[in-house]
């Protein structure tokens, strides 16, 4: 396998240093398994959840999302829907969160600039945007709430309201809004790594922990999570403001590749590997992995290299086969590891960093 080299090297690097590497190795059942089996065993049609399609005591419940079983099936829940309220005191960043020092990656926000880049200075001026786009990069509000005021008539461009949604603007032109002229926001790239019990979402209607309070304090631009990661599953994810960075990283074709740590809840069998190996089929299509390792003596930690973006893709891969997935972690992600980067901690990426990701899937495109 031509990745064989990097993939492996990574992954028993990162397997090697794992807080819990001593105990799994042992009886990763023991690390892991009673913690999960208490969530599991709880009843179909307990205290709190209600059967399919069956209504709430009170109006107000609403069906939250709880997560997934053993055999990747959605669990649902009826909880009375939080009072809308005007928040005065925002939350505090999480405290994993730390500050500059010897030895760690620095917080501070690097300054980008692509002009070496060819012809980037000029297609940067001229490149066309669509005003609400303009108008959120700028840190005003989101893009629905943007189409909001250009339909209201409180968008001027160059001396003109401009009332159409679907109008343009180069940046070298002048908006302004309640007489204050927005400039778009210099560009935000930043790399988490995720803890467990956060939940992957610019905003949560139940108060649940998100992703964004473990970057409250990175910036004062709006930035958004490329892609997601589920309440349980750590490791590795990408923040920005770059929409067309965005787009070409979760855009199929371009494969970027992910390397996920994986342990499972009993050891795999060798005819279960290799069937994986070759490609399988799931309810949603054939899902072919780029690579896979075994990691533990036992059979039960796996490492796994694949660019499919589909949802839950790796947990529904072993449960297809009968397996629980206990642990999961994104070590890898676009070329990007998590070296110096404590759980629950940020760092900004650097401009040869961003310029990698930039070039990402351009050379598999046809000329």
């Amino acid at each position: 396998m031509a990745h064989f080299g990097v993939f492996q090297y990574e992954l028993i690097k990162h397997f090697k240093y794992s807080r819990d590497a001593a105990s799994l190795m042992k009886d990763p059942r023991k690390a892991y398994g009673d913690k999960y089996a208490k969530k599991s065993n709880k009843p179909a049609n307990s205290k709190n959840q209600q059967p399919e399609g069956q209504s709430p005591d009170k109006p107000s419940a609403k069906k939250l999302y709880k997560g997934r079983d053993k055999s990747q099936k959605p669990v649902y829940e009826w909880v009375e829907e939080a009072p809308t309220k005007q928040k005065t005191n925002p939350r505090k960043p999480f405290a994993g969160i730390k500050k500059d020092g010897p030895g760690k990656q620095a917080l501070t926000r690097p300054e980008y600039d692509f002009k070496h880049e060819k012809d980037r200075k000029v297609a940067y001026a001229e490149e066309e945007i669509r005003l609400n786009k303009y108008i959120a990069n700028a840190g005003i509000c989101s893009r629905r709430e943007a189409d909001k005021l250009i339909e209201k008539g409180e968008i001027i461009v160059n001396g003109e309201v401009v009332t159409s949604l679907g109008y343009k603007v180069k940046r070298t032109d002048k908006v302004s809004y309640k007489n204050r002229k927005l400039n778009p926001e210099k560009p935000v790239y930043l790399l988490l790594n995720k803890p467990k019990d956060f939940i992957t979402t610019t905003d949560d209607p139940f108060e649940r922990k998100t992703v964004m309070q473990l970057i409250a304090n990175a910036c004062d631009e709006r930035i958004f999570p490329i892609g997601r990661l589920d309440r349980n599953t750590t490791g590795l994810l990408l923040f920005t403001n770059d929409g067309e960075l965005s787009d070409r990283l979760a855009h199929p074709s371009n494969q970027i590749k992910k390397i996920y740590q994986v342990t499972l809840d009993k050891p795999i069998t060798k005819n279960d590997f290799e069937i994986i190996l070759e490609g399988i089929e799931l309810e949603d299509g054939p899902t072919k992995v780029d690579d896979l390792q075994i990691l533990s003596k036992d059979r039960t930690i796996l490492g796994l290299e694949i660019h499919s973006g589909k949802n839950r893709i790796v947990r529904r891969i072993f449960a297809h086969f009968g397996y629980e997935v206990l642990a999961l972690d994104r070590v890898m992600y676009a070329g990007l590891t998590k070296k110096d980067l404590p759980r629950g901690n940020y760092r900004f990426l650097s401009e040869s960093e961003v310029i990698n990701l930039k070039y990402l899937g351009k050379s598999k495109k046809p000329s």
